[in-house]
């Protein structure tokens, strides 16, 4: 069993940017607290970390990779106009989450809709870090 974790542009740079709207929380942070659940819940699973300030990069990945169980994405900023990341993601097979950090529907106009939350099986936001656990446990709970 295996679930993709994939982020977008500028996540890298999580802990240092904006906190009050993406928490203090890395990339890093993150992926270990994820790998720590999930051997809590599903110690069969494993994850796999992809990150990529690109779109063509992101999109060439989740291809790639279309044998995976599942995937949960933070699109960043592509989300709000990549139609062919929303393709890419409807074309996945497994289960499929986008995460946001920060409460996208409280942000900047432009930010306020997702175009590749459709292709997703569920889409959780402003939980920061946590929007990432909560997307992990709902895929367990699908795939299990």
């Amino acid at each position: 069993m295996v679930i993709l974790v994939i982020n977008g542009p500028n996540l890298n740079f999580l802990g240092k940017r904006d906190k009050k709207q993406y928490g203090e929380k890395t990339l890093d942070d993150i992926a270990q607290i994820l790998q720590t659940a999930l051997q809590a819940r599903f110690p069969a699973a494993r994850l796999e970390f992809f990150h990529s300030n690109h779109e063509g990069a992101i999109i060439d990945y989740i291809q790639k990779n279309s044998r995976a169980n599942a995937l949960i994405i933070n699109p960043g900023a592509l989300s709000h106009y990549s139609y062919a990341l929303a393709d890419a993601l409807r074309d996945f097979p497994g289960v499929k989450a986008e995460v946001h950090l920060s409460s996208i529907e409280k942000r900047e106009a432009f930010r306020r809709v997702s175009v590749t939350a459709s292709a997703c099986g569920k889409m959780i936001a402003g939980k920061k870090w946590k929007s990432y656990v909560e997307a992990l446990e709902w895929i367990i709970d699908k795939i299990k």
